[in-house]
């Protein structure tokens, strides 16, 4: 549950840095790039750890699928609330695909 926990607050900020420029097209882009790295840096404090401590209980695999599925979860709510963006059905089609691979990851064949 650590893992998660540190993987959905690096993610935050990844999407953040990643996303949250978009608002201000009019800044400067190396004031942007200078900001977004920033934040950033915050990201990895969490991801580094997450991915130590979740190596001991799932392989890398398991841990970047985890990553991609908070990943699309964060970046969907970020984009609906913050960027005041649709989510539309094919939006949703592809994000469940992501989250599906988690199953296949996760499956024990």
């Amino acid at each position: 549950m650590k893992t998660v926990i540190l993987l959905t607050i690096s993610n935050i900020f990844m999407t953040i840095a990643w996303y949250g420029h978009l608002k201000y097209k009019d800044s400067p882009v190396f004031y942007v790039i200078l900001v977004s790295w920033g934040i950033a840096f915050l990201e990895y404090c969490f991801q580094v750890p997450a991915n130590r401590i979740g190596h001991y209980q799932y392989s890398a695999p398991q841990l970047k699928t985890i990553q991609e599925a908070i990943s699309v979860s964060i970046f969907s709510i970020f984009s609906i609330f913050y960027l005041k963006e649709e989510l539309r059905w094919n939006y949703i089609v592809g994000f469940s695909l992501i989250v599906l691979a988690v199953f296949f990851v996760f499956k024990e064949w």
